[in-house]
């Protein structure tokens, strides 16, 4: 018996499962490529930002949806393919295009450091792209370590810098604790509810008898908020947002892009999963028997709705399986609106006297994430009784991430290429900027706008969605802190507009300008268009972000 016959045998569905991962595995291939490139002679000709790059656009083809969609689970259960994975999948690839172009304009990294950087990045974005399909709190927590370790190494990729070596400490120690905390709240879970599968966790709450529930009720809290630690980290929604601001000043405005747009747009997507797995369980197994067995020997797979129950009076109605207890439901909307509620909140306060342009954009970053949490709260209290409208609700969050990409990636362009213009990343070291290039204080001016939710462009189209959930599912006090904390933003992003355009220009700044025509100007240009288009059209999109919702309810 070779190895083909023996992996076919225990596991039936690998070829499915190696079709749907196929993205992944072209990652995969190129990080093999990539080191195996720097071990002859030659190797150190070959620019391994280019190899990088072609992996992406390869992986980003296998990512396209060119065939609808079925909701599949894959490895026996641990992954599943759905629309959701699709669009988060195809955005983080998105993203790693137009990364790896950014990082190849910008100049960090070296020649001697690219080969290091780009295997970090591609492994962090593998770790992401799981992170997005997770259907089972081990693999949950695997992709999240394996998005987190490779961050740590490049926060503290500019070996000659201290800021930097302290910023990948801080990291990285936050980073052990919360995964130290997240792993033992895997585990209270698992004990309580005798299963890791979230499909299956929607179904054993369902079946849970109100004292029993009430038995369990402790740990099942203390286990759902220890896993929350781990999912704010990634976030770094309050009060576990300590490293954001340390990190993103000493690491480079490349590693800042990165961490703001792919580590957000990934954590945003396991929040949808872990949120809705724990609240909605599906009508119908979505493994078929052989990896029903076969899974079996890592997770419980039985579900236990009264229809399939030999125990169960066979005149009896079966219970809606989207209705879970409520006291789960309040207990997650709860969570979730409290930590969204307090992220928004201290992020526009403590944006307000930062001069670094960096800790600004960290500030804006947790903010966001604050904004990106609200209607995951919202879709959790409308999945059991108003399906559609939590549809539109979860919705929200995919289309918020598609307009987020452009908005952060850009500002964070802008702020390398002015760092490599003027040497600076303090805010007041624009002053005047307006005078020199003012197509990239236009693009500038157009992004910050953006950021704050303004008409017409991208971010009021998200935010727009966002608050329409909140309307839906009643939670008007979040939609008030929300509206209030939209308010506070125009301040600080503005102050930074101002300061571009009247504020008087240094008398000791270096005589340098940065020209649009440039291919680090069209690169502007070209970031900065989309954050227009989609507060205008935004109906495409909006219908990308509506079918990947459908996936979450079945």
């Amino acid at each position: 018996m070779d190895f083909k016959t023996l992996l076919t045998q225990l596991y039936p569905d690998t070829a499915t499962s190696c079709r749907g991962f196929a993205p992944e595995l072209t990652l995969c291939v190129t990080i093999v490529a990539m080191l195996l490139a720097r071990m002859p002679r030659w190797g150190h000709k070959i620019n391994a930002c280019y190899v990088a790059l072609i992996g992406s656009l390869i992986a980003l083809y296998y990512a396209a949806p060119w065939t609808v969609i079925p909701r599949t689970e894959i490895f026996d259960g641990l992954l599943v393919y759905d629309p959701l994975t699709v669009y988060f999948r195809g955005v983080l690839l998105l993203f790693l295009v137009l990364f790896l172009v950014f990082t190849r304009l910008s100049g960090i990294p070296d020649r001697e450091d690219s080969p290091d950087f780009y295997t970090l990045v591609l492994g962090g974005t593998i770790g992401m792209c799981l992170m997005a399909s997770a259907n089972h709190l081990l693999t949950v927590f695997l992709a999240v370590e394996m998005a987190s370790v490779p961050s740590y190494a490049l926060s503290g990729i500019l070996k000659g810098r201290r800021q930097s070596s302290e910023a990948a400490l801080k990291y990285s120690i936050y980073g052990a604790g919360t995964a130290g905390v997240m792993l033992y709240g895997i585990s209270l879970l698992a004990g309580a509810l005798g299963t890791c599968h979230l499909p299956t966790i929607a179904h054993e709450l369902l079946n849970l008898t109100p004292e029993v529930l009430a038995q369990r009720q402790t740990v099942l809290m203390l286990g759902g908020l220890m896993l929350s630690v781990g999912l704010a980290f990634k976030l770094s929604a309050f009060p576990f947002h300590f490293w954001c601001p340390d990190v993103f000043e000493g690491a480079s405005a490349e590693v800042n892009a990165f961490l703001s747009v792919a580590s957000k747009a990934a954590a945003l997507a396991l929040l949808l999963r872990v949120a809705i797995g724990f609240t909605h369980a599906p009508s119908q197994p979505a493994i078929s028997a052989p990896t029903a067995q076969a899974a079996s020997r890592v997770h419980t797979v039985a579900y236990r709705a009264a229809a399939h129950d030999e125990t169960a009076d066979p005149d009896a109605e079966e219970p809606p399986l989207a209705d879970v207890p409520r006291s789960v439901r309040r207990y997650v909307v709860g969570l979730v609106s409290l930590l969204a509620a307090l992220t928004c909140t201290f992020g526009n306060l403590a944006a307000y006297n930062q001069t670094n342009i960096k800790r600004l954009l960290a500030y804006s970053t947790i903010a966001h994430a604050g904004y990106m949490m609200m209607p995951v709260a919202a879709a959790v209290q409308l999945s059991g009784q108003h399906p559609e409208q939590a549809r539109a609700a979860v919705a929200a969050v995919p289309f918020y991430v598609g307009v987020y990409l452009f908005m952060n990636l850009g500002a964070f362009a802008i702020v390398a290429f002015l760092r490599n213009t003027f040497r600076s990343e303090q805010i007041a070291d624009y002053a005047g900027l307006i005078g020199r290039s003012p197509l990239l204080v236009v693009c500038f001016a157009t992004i910050l706008i953006s950021l704050i939710g303004m008409p017409p462009l991208g971010g009021f189209a998200a935010k727009f969605f966002v608050f329409s959930s909140l309307v839906d599912a009643r939670l008007y006090l979040l939609l008030v802190i929300g509206g209030l904390n939209t308010a506070l933003s125009l301040f600080y992003y503005l102050r930074v507009v101002k300061v571009m355009t009247i504020d008087p220009e240094p008398a000791d700044r270096l005589p340098a300008h940065l020209s649009m025509l440039s291919p680090s100007g069209l690169y502007l240009v070209l970031l900065t268009l989309p954050v227009v288009v989609l507060g205008i059209f935004f109906d495409d999109l909006n219908e990308f972000a509506l079918a990947a919702a459908r996936g979450l309810f079945l």
